[in-house]
């Protein structure tokens, strides 16, 4: 059994405005993430089923061509190889799982 205390991760910078701390298990990726408003993800896929969970702010997130915005309370569900994109739309926080195991670069 693991046990990871998240504070003592080290911040990463992904995009300008995403700042994360990524931890992995031995089958899923885990980022969590602060954003500022208007920093943004562009549109990308990849194999992996991805899980957002917005827990502070708001973001619009577009998963195939369809833009919800979701706060905090909402789960985002991004099916593998599915096109997927967010704008902040204010502050916040989310948490991101992927299935399977995700290498971040």
């Amino acid at each position: 059994m693991t046990f990871i205390d998240t504070r003592e991760l080290p911040v990463v910078v992904r995009k300008p405005g995403w700042r994360g701390r990524f931890f992995d298990s031995a089958s899923m990726s885990f980022v969590q993430y602060e954003f500022d408003a208007g920093a943004s993800i562009d549109e990308h896929f990849h194999s992996q089923e991805e899980v957002w969970q917005i827990v502070e702010g708001e973001l619009d997130i577009t998963i195939d061509g369809i833009t919800r915005r979701a706060g905090p309370g909402y789960v985002g569900i991004v099916p593998g190889n599915a096109k997927h994109s967010a704008v902040a739309v204010t502050d916040g926080r989310a948490f991101i799982v992927d299935y399977p195991l995700r290498r971040h670069e």
